[in-house]
């Protein structure tokens, strides 16, 4: 198991020439031994995966190799499409060794006349959703749909592969800050919308709905859950990260979510009121003005906008908002005339 452990071990440095100008020294034969290793790894896989302990072992191993720390256990089966990938990226690979890539992935040696081709579709699908995600908006502006669904799709192959949810996280946080964070936000919100859209269509449909189809749903509602509870976490485990989310997006949208994910409310509306509360009034203009144009990311015109959207989402959107800047406004001295607190103007217009 020594032996097996070290050469685990090796699985970093491989990945990591394949992606380097070192490659440009390796003949077809260099690329045939790296392609073996590849599978041997992948061999690893299929032989310790049920065996847990031994799993914990590799995955350890793995996991305090440098620079790649995303990797564990279920990457030894992916690693021939992992460097596959890296080699089809890799323009120093010379034209031999090119040459000869994509007939080994589609031909190992002794795969014999039918090869399974499914790791090598898997790879292209895979390198055309990165692809995807990663494409700037064009006009007219909209939130990405089709590529919120891949990164769901995604999300969920991930949790069959890794099992658990910290895995998955980490997946999930190297693919969008791969991304620009206008781009990570509207894929992020659009994914949340389409969890939320598409479990109200299932539960429109539940009057036909069999006993035998009855835990299949379920296991789907828990997936959509672990996946929702994933994209929250990314977003609200950084303070600075849901500030630029909230001010990239439009308040409707905002809005929109808010309604459906309570913790993204309670996150969204303590942002507003700390926005808010850089905001003066200014006797000579009659309004209420930025205080500190480094803190008060919001003007009066942008914060009221954005608390009538909440009211205006539903009925118990709008209860929860006002509810909170009935306290707000106790707390600031229960004025009942404009001008002295902030809040107190705020429900007078909303």
């Amino acid at each position: 198991m020594d032996v097996v452990l070290r050469q685990v071990e090796q699985l970093p440095a491989l990945l990591a020439v394949s992606r380097s100008a070192l490659v440009r020294n390796w003949d077809s034969l260099t690329l045939d031994r790296a392609l073996e290793w590849a599978r041997y790894f992948q061999h690893l896989y299929d032989r310790f995966r049920a065996r847990p302990q031994l799993r914990e072992a590799l995955g350890r191993r793995l996991r305090r190799s440098q620079p790649y720390p995303l990797l564990g256990f279920p990457t030894l089966d992916r690693c021939p499409q992992l460097l596959g990938l890296a080699l089809l990226e890799n323009r120093a690979l010379p034209p031999a060794a090119c040459r000869r890539l994509p007939r080994s992935l589609l031909q190992p040696p002794g795969a014999g006349p039918s090869p399974d081709p499914r790791g090598l579709e898997l790879l292209a699908r895979r390198k055309a959703a990165a692809c995807l995600l990663a494409l700037p908006c064009r006009p007219p502006r909209r939130l990405p749909g089709p590529e919120a669904q891949l990164l769901l799709s995604r999300l969920r192959e991930e949790g069959q592969e890794v099992g658990e949810a910290a895995g998955q996280l980490r997946w999930l946080c190297g693919v969008l800050e791969q991304l620009p964070e206008p781009r990570a936000f509207e894929i992020v919100a659009a994914a949340l919308a389409l969890l939320k859209q598409g479990r109200g269509t299932e539960q429109a449909g539940d009057g036909d709905r069999d006993a035998s189809s009855l835990d299949g749903y379920q296991a789907s509602a828990a997936g959509d859950g672990c996946s929702a509870g994933l994209l929250l976490s990314w977003l609200l485990g950084n303070q600075e990260r849901f500030s630029a989310f909230c001010l990239c997006l439009p308040c409707s949208y905002l809005a929109f979510l808010a309604g459906h994910y309570s913790q993204l409310n309670r996150s969204y509306l303590d942002l507003l009121t700390g926005w808010g509360s850089h905001l003066l009034y200014d006797p000579l203009q009659g309004r209420w003005v930025k205080s500190y144009l480094d803190k008060a990311e919001l003007s009066w015109e942008e914060l009221k906008e954005r608390f009538s959207c909440l009211c205006q989402e539903s009925t118990l959107l709008k209860e929860q908002t006002q509810a909170a800047l009935e306290l707000l406004r106790t707390q600031d001295g229960d004025f009942k005339v404009r001008g002295l607190s902030v809040w107190t103007d705020l429900l007078m217009e909303v």
